[in-house]
């Protein structure tokens, strides 16, 4: 009772301080998200849309306890009474491509207040193909062009694409329990990995997922029609055999496929450039100092990859920006004389 009575306080007091300020005073909406990672990225992404008549402020579910998760940013939407001053943040995961086929998904996709990342989660955005070599040179400072990460991710996606129509056709039908998400990507690993042996992993790959899909088949005969409908209707909400990789698991993208490539890559280009600076080096004191300078210079993966924003031309970023903007264009949020 306490808390739900401070809840609907903090609402009113968030409307009431809105209009208290003045009719020129910029309005303040409130930003739930799902954890501390989510912070940064949605900072980024409402800060463009801040000018001299509004601005937002991200935060946690609660400041009056630890509580996270999509769940607890969703409940907001209930207790807090949500809507024009106050708004909830959240990663798609697969409630995006189940188009409202469970309670959350239709909370997710159909809430004017709910505003989703599109492709799977933000890890899949700072994964975006095109930008992971600015990450490589972020890290080792070498621009050196060794790997193609959009070849890479346009074949894995490539190979992973059926299978990944199956495991959504899993949870649309509601037996997931068949084929769960963990059961996906067991089979989508890439196993152990070498730049020079990226091909041969793909190949690994594909054999993989073909056994799998004829399993399926088999497992589900009369499937076929349904499964090139939600083929049909995945295409249009983005899921392509080229960009399958925003959709899958965030965290198993993130952590599984793109870091170990990205060690390997960076620690490549830095041998690159030590070597360089053995190399070039006119003396032994010259060549200590210079390693000594390139190596506090050099940067971590993991933090630059979590801070890459060059996803800002990623097909679910760009529809993400446009829902922002349809909100914001509604009656109650334009400015007033």
């Amino acid at each position: 009772m306490g808390r739900k009575l401070s809840d609907n306080l903090s609402s009113a007091y968030f409307h009431a301080a809105n209009q208290l300020n003045g009719k020129r005073a910029r309005q303040k909406i409130i930003a739930y998200v799902e954890a501390y990672d989510d912070i940064f990225f949605w900072r980024t992404v409402l800060s463009g849309f801040e000018n001299k008549q509004r601005y937002f402020e991200v935060m946690l579910p609660s400041r009056l306890n630890l509580t996270k998760g999509k769940r607890s940013v969703l409940m907001n939407l209930l207790t807090h009474n949500a809507g024009t001053n106050m708004i909830a943040c959240v990663d798609a995961d697969y409630d995006y491509l189940l188009q409202g086929c469970t309670p959350l998904s239709d909370k997710v996709t159909h809430n004017p207040y709910v505003f989703h990342t599109y492709a799977y989660a933000i890890e899949n955005l700072q994964c975006y193909a095109p930008s992971l070599h600015d990450v490589t040179v972020a890290v080792a400072l070498n621009d050196n062009p060794i790997f193609d990460f959009e070849e890479f991710l346009k074949l894995y996606s490539e190979a992973i694409h059926s299978l990944f129509i199956w495991s959504i056709w899993h949870y649309r039908q509601g037996i997931y329990q068949r084929f769960t998400i963990s059961d996906f990507n067991r089979v989508v690993e890439i196993g152990k990995f070498s730049l020079h042996d990226a091909s041969k992993c793909l190949q690994r790959l594909r054999h993989k997922v073909q056994i799998r899909v004829r399993q399926l088949q088999q497992d589900n005969p009369n499937a076929k029609e349904s499964y090139l409908k939600l083929k049909e209707e995945l295409h249009h909400l983005g899921v392509t055999p080229s960009t399958t990789y925003l959709y899958i698991q965030g965290h198993h993208l993130f952590d599984n496929i793109i870091v170990p490539i990205l060690r390997q890559v960076c620690d490549l280009l830095i041998r690159e450039r030590e070597d360089e600076i053995n190399r070039n080096a006119v003396h032994d004191t010259q060549r200590r100092n210079e390693l000594t300078s390139y190596e506090h210079s050099t940067e971590t993966i993991v933090p630059m990859l979590r801070r890459n924003v060059g996803y800002v031309n990623a097909e679910p970023f760009l529809k993400l920006k446009e829902d922002i903007s349809k909100f914001l264009k509604t009656p109650t949020l334009q400015p007033t004389e």
